[in-house]
């Protein structure tokens, strides 16, 4: 079994509709997204290596120096799976874009550090 990392994104359009719901129906969202989520999370327990969570806010480090920045990173857990197949399959229709204004969940194999040869 591989480890993966699924990273869960979102844009500021996406976010821009859920924003225009009403107050009621957002709510509604909120809570089935919730219970969704949480069924998801129940569902792939033994295939859920970190829970992982929310991502907050964006610096960045680079030649330059600190600074702010943005992405369309909004969150992550770490599954293993057989197969990269196997672990993108696990997040078809996620809550994370099926209910929630999420645009996807993109999966990435945990490559093993390389050794000193």
């Amino acid at each position: 079994m591989t480890t993966y990392m699924a990273v869960f994104t979102g844009t500021n359009a996406r976010r821009a509709e859920w924003d225009a719901l009403d107050a009621d129906t957002r709510k509604q969202r909120e809570q089935a997204g919730m219970q969704a989520w949480g069924q998801w999370m129940a569902d792939h327990q033994a295939d859920i290596v970190d829970a992982g969570g929310p991502l907050g806010k964006t610096r960045r480090a680079g030649p330059d120096g600190i600074s702010d920045t943005s992405n369309n990173l909004a969150g992550y857990v770490k599954v293993r799976a057989a197969s990269h197949d196997a672990a993108v399959r696990l997040f078809e229709n996620h809550p994370h874009f099926s209910i929630f204004p999420g645009d996807a969940v993109e999966v990435m194999e945990c490559l093993p550090i390389p050794s000193k040869a």
